[in-house]
């Protein structure tokens, strides 16, 4: 009898259960905390509203898992390919991790006898398979053995050896691939307690949904207040540069979300008294002074970040000790760029002369027996580069190949996807090829990351002989060797305003502001908030540090700061419009069209128009010229203009769902940069599109429209811009930007040169009169 009244007794105590903080101290340096806290939303206050009955959750999940892939496809290529990048654990996850899981699927034409699919944990081999998937996906599981996960950043490398079936020609290796979907790409632990969080170190583990995204949710029941905008934008910044994430969104709300999602962390951001109704029980200390500190939700078991304090000055102090630690000078320039959570190594960063060695820029010593080998790196330039137009950079090329390669073969080097130098592989006994010069033009260089492929297309005289079925050959044709380097010249350094490509290269000008930012936002509502701490995150992230935020109401505050402005374009002031070069009239109509998101209606019209204007056969020779000297010497009709071309205002095409636009403020000594959609809801969904690395790297010109029905950035390129001085005066620094500015401007070039010659023939025509016997 006395069993069974203890035993409801207890079940109800369970169910009273409070709450109780997770103490994580302030300075990030605290143990574990016990498992108390429950987090609940807010109680309806209606008059009709009943008890609220509680979901408990009596048995914790017995393990959880994290996805690895930080893209939104992983497709390896090619006969040789592989991807490396980190995934940050925390000490409970790194102990408690089991087993490695994913699903692939391949080209059906790779042979699956000579072909590997091999993932490696921390450098160790974690498991090894034949490619042999081609009906459907194939799920593989490897055990972790204890010891090889650690805390804190651990990296994983995917790789494959691909050979194709049937042929054997250099072609048939474009059609080898093998996918890895990232929703079935994933770390399983053996207990669900690893899932929490406990220090604010922590927030790195935020990890990936099934898509490769990453999305932080601010819960600020004062969202509304103008005041708080500021430093809810840091907080948004400093969250970000801990998690660096490729795809990070930040969603602002008043309300509390669905909590333990994958790839999502919640902030709960206000005063003691307006966390107070989210909270069974507050944080200990949050009435008295600043607190940022997770606590565990009872029912989820999801960890919650408080940020709280006794009035709201207090909050922002909390919320500068989570900013604070990421802060860095903002004259300190960086020696590389955080790229580790989806490309190792980390990328270095090149501000003068250099030499680098393939071995540092994760480049290894590969022996091939295939047909077209290909190997990748990256290396950054700094936001205020200037030499695209006359650069060279050197790759000093260590390898070998044997005489089973034809002459006719090539090594490609590849600069953001473009082809920047060919070298052939002429000797018919093969060769070792030493330090081997080869000069890559630096045309396609941006500020920022900048991937480097090289290419080795092999044709062999076994290759002809290609019988279905036969084996592989393991003899080696081609070798590349970690001793190669690459070298970067001095090259010249300004800035130039318009220039998109340096904010998503390395968020300039904004980063060398030590002053705060003006920031402009045509209303405080959760879709604007929410866009502009996304993009303003995705800047920190960029920039490698936190900017400080200035709110204002009028682009006259501004005044002669680099500034900001965000918002629907309807709600923009028509002055910001006009110094950006974005048409006003475009302003009240821009997205109610009936028809949006059918660019292939669009293009069919443009290319209807462009055969109508083209004036018959003569205008078509004359086009098709004009294309050739441009593919060809690289050589166009704007390149011969004296004077730059006028710009015409861009019109915003209904296909477009977010556009970013930079210009000079109406005194010309700042930049003012705008982000802007049609409505509020698409700025906010457009935004966190083009915060994704893949779609960020992609934003130049003077203006940048993302089209979410092709998923692709259109870029309006300059036509004229401006020098904005970023180094301190330097002859050698002059010369250099002279040469690329004459570079670019070859009429000018041409006129100066003809100008000097007739100079120095009256100068010689001066000085022979005087000289010499006379009649």
């Amino acid at each position: 009898m006395l069993r069974r009244l203890v035993l409801p007794a207890l079940l109800l105590a369970s169910l009273a259960t409070g709450v109780s903080a997770q103490p994580s101290p302030f300075d990030m340096s605290g143990e574990r905390p016990a498992d108390a806290p429950i987090l609940q939303p807010p109680a309806d206050t209606g008059s009709n509203a009943g008890p609220a009955e509680p979901i408990v959750t009596l048995k914790p999940p017995d393990d959880f898992k994290r996805f690895i892939i930080p893209f939104s496809a992983l497709s390896l290529t090619g006969e040789v390919d592989e991807r490396t990048w980190s995934v940050y654990l925390t000490p409970a996850q790194a102990q408690s991790a089991v087993s490695l899981n994913f699903a692939y699927q391949n080209a059906i034409v790779v042979a699956p006898e000579a072909s590997t699919l091999s993932i490696f944990v921390n450098g160790e081999l974690a498991g090894e398979k034949p490619i042999g998937s081609a009906e459907a996906a194939t799920p593989l599981s490897y055990d972790l053995k204890p010891g090889l996960l650690r805390a804190g950043s651990n990296d994983i490398r995917v790789k494959v050896r691909q050979r194709h079936r049937t042929d054997c020609t250099v072609e048939s290796t474009y059609e080898l691939w093998t996918e890895i979907a990232p929703e079935s790409a994933f770390i399983r632990f053996s207990s669900g307690d690893s899932a929490t969080l406990s220090s604010l170190d922590d927030v790195r583990a935020v990890g990936l949904d099934a898509r490769g995204r990453t999305q932080f949710n601010l819960v600020v029941p004062g969202l509304q207040q103008p005041s708080r905008t500021a430093a809810l934008m840091r907080l948004a910044q400093g969250m970000a540069l801990r998690g660096q994430m490729p795809a990070q969104e930040f969603a602002l709300s008043e309300t509390m979300p669905e909590l333990a999602k994958p790839g999502q962390m919640t902030a709960l951001v206000g005063t003691a008294e307006e966390v107070a109704p989210f909270l069974e029980r507050l944080p200990e200390g949050a009435s008295s002074g600043p607190v940022a500190m997770f606590v565990r939700d009872g029912k989820t078991k999801s960890s919650v970040l408080v940020i709280s304090g006794p009035d709201w000055s207090a909050v922002q102090e909390a919320i500068e000790g989570i900013t604070q630690p990421m802060d860095r000078p903002s004259n300190v320039p960086r020696d590389v760029i955080a790229t580790g959570r989806w490309q190792l190594p980390e990328t270095p960063l090149v501000v003068t002369n250099a030499r680098l060695r393939f071995s540092e820029l994760g480049v290894e010593t590969s022996e091939f027996t295939g047909r077209r080998f290909r190997t990748r790196f990256s290396v950054a330039v700094p936001s205020d580069f200037y030499a695209d137009a006359y650069g060279d950079a050197t790759l000093l090329l260590d390898a070998a190949y044997t005489d089973a390669v034809l002459p006719g073969s090539h090594i490609d080097i590849y600069i953001n996807g473009n082809i920047a130098s060919t070298i052939p592989l002429n000797s018919a006994t093969g060769d070792i090829l030493r330090h081997l010069p080869i000069k890559v033009t630096m045309r396609h260089f941006k500020p920022g990351p900048n991937l480097i492929e090289i290419e080795a297309v092999l044709s062999a005289e076994p290759d002809k002989a290609c019988a279905p079925g036969t084996p592989a050959s393991n003899d080696p044709r081609f070798a590349l060797f970690d001793t190669s380097e690459l070298r970067m010249p001095d090259f010249a350094r300004i800035g130039r305003r318009p220039n998109i490509s340096a904010i998503s290269g390395a968020a300039a000008p904004y980063r060398s502001d030590s002053a705060a930012v003006p920031l402009f936002l045509d209303r405080a509502d959760e879709d604007t908030l929410s866009a502009a701490a996304t993009f303003l995150a995705r800047l920190a992230v960029a920039g490698g540090r936190p900017m400080l935020v200035e709110v204002i109401t009028s682009p006259l505050a501004a005044g002669s700061r680099n500034a900001i402005f965000i918002g629907a374009m309807p709600q923009l002031p028509k002055t910001v419009l006009t110094q950006v070069g974005i048409d006003p009239a475009r302003q009240m109509s821009w997205g109610n069209a009936e028809d949006t998101g059918r660019p292939d209606d669009t293009q069919k019209a443009i290319d209807e128009w462009r055969t109508r204007l083209s004036g018959g056969a003569w205008r078509n020779q004359v086009t098709g010229f004009q294309t050739w000297v441009k593919q060809e010497f690289d050589i166009s009709l704007s390149s011969l203009r004296i004077l730059p071309e006028a710009q015409a205002a861009y019109i915003p095409p209904e296909s477009a769902g977010l556009v970013i636009a930079q210009g000079a403020n109406p005194s010309d000594d700042a930049t003012w940069t705008l982000l802007t959609a049609p409505t509020g809801k698409r700025l906010r969904e457009g935004t966190a599109a083009i915060a994704d690395v893949t779609r960020w790297q992609q934003l130049a010109g003077r203006v940048s429209a993302y089209e979410p029905a092709t998923d692709k950035i259109e870029v309006t390129p300059v036509a004229g811009f401006d020098f904005v001085q970023t180094q301190p005066p330097s002859l050698t620094n002059y010369r250099l930007i002279f040469a690329n500015w004459l570079s670019s401007n070859i009429m000018v070039y041409a006129l100066l040169l003809i100008v000097l010659s007739v100079l120095l023939g009256l100068a010689t025509s001066s000085m022979l009169t005087r000289l010499g016997r006379r009649q």
